[in-house]
């Protein structure tokens, strides 16, 4: 059966196509001007519209990876969001999963004390006090102990194991298992959408963070992030980054297009990732927030 459409419809289709199309404009574009400034030739560079690249050139990363920090920060910053969202998943999933269980002795204690910490925290100054007393200053595990536990993706976890059927559970004690094995080889894998949801939510939070290391590890160049890099060449501190181009002979690199060059290799490596776990990622958040 043909549907008629009405010239109201159609106008609505189309102002709607066109407007999405401006948004997509207004939202690529300017990784689309870091992009080509970065591979431009600064020289070449006339006026502010960079549609496609003037001048290829890749001296920019040539210079940008002479810097012996880029790649230590790089490693940090991997390292980081492999290992953290990983063991966040292991604390806060077991969590999750604890906080469903209706019959949980003192459960609505231990709810309302998890959520409590969603709305009010201690503040900077008694962390960093904490942090320190810890030995957790001018070390890298202060980038993983810390969010270990996420309260946010607890409540994703456990609303999305909540609306699992009971009778999952059930016949795994039926057949004797224990919480573990209840948790790790019945839910776990059923939790597949919200366990990705989870751990995109926390390797971007990882990815970008630079407060951690600007508070804790400023003193320390060797657990460096390349959030922390990109901030401070965004600030213009770039000794080591102006050190590399006065040894390279072309002078189309600039303090400008080192900037751009560094956004690049920042913002890259997420934008990879993210299209693998989109689809984890909506679903996830979907279930997660009916059962909410």
């Amino acid at each position: 059966m043909k549907h008629k459409i009405s010239v109201g419809g159609l106008t609505f289709d189309i102002f709607n196509s066109l407007f999405m199309f401006l948004i997509f404009i207004i939202m690529f574009y300017p990784f689309l001007y870091v992009l080509n400034y970065s591979i431009s030739n600064s020289a070449k560079i006339g006026s502010s519209l960079l549609l496609i690249p003037v001048g290829l050139n890749f001296d920019n990363y040539k210079t940008l990876f002479m810097d012996p920090y880029i790649f230590r920060a790089l490693f940090i910053s991997v390292s980081r969001s492999v290992a953290g969202p990983a063991l966040m998943l292991i604390i806060s999933g077991m969590a999750g999963y604890v906080l469903s269980k209706k019959d949980l002795v003192f459960g609505k204690f231990f709810r309302w004390s998890i959520f409590f910490t969603m709305y009010f925290n201690a503040g900077l100054i008694p962390g960093y006090l904490l942090s320190k007393t810890l030995g957790l200053t001018n070390n890298y595990l202060i980038y993983i102990i810390p969010q270990m536990v996420a309260v946010f993706n607890i409540v994703l976890i456990r609303a999305y194991i909540e609306s699992l059927p009971s009778s999952m559970e059930e016949a795994a004690r039926i057949d004797g298992a224990n919480e573990f094995y209840v948790y790790w080889r019945v839910l776990f894998p059923v939790c597949l959408p919200v366990n990705a949801a989870v751990i995109l939510f926390s390797a971007i939070n990882h990815w970008n963070d630079y407060i951690t290391t600007q508070i804790f590890n400023a003193m320390t160049p060797k657990l460096y992030t390349m959030q922390y890099l990109l901030y401070m060449t965004l600030s213009a501190r770039l000794e080591s980054l102006e050190e590399a181009r006065s040894r390279f002979s072309n002078t189309t690199v600039t303090a400008q297009s080192l900037k751009m060059a560094i956004t690049v290799v920042t913002v890259a490596p997420i934008l990879c990732v993210y299209p693998f776990l989109q689809r984890h990622f909506v679903s996830g958040l979907m279930v997660g927030a009916i059962k909410a």
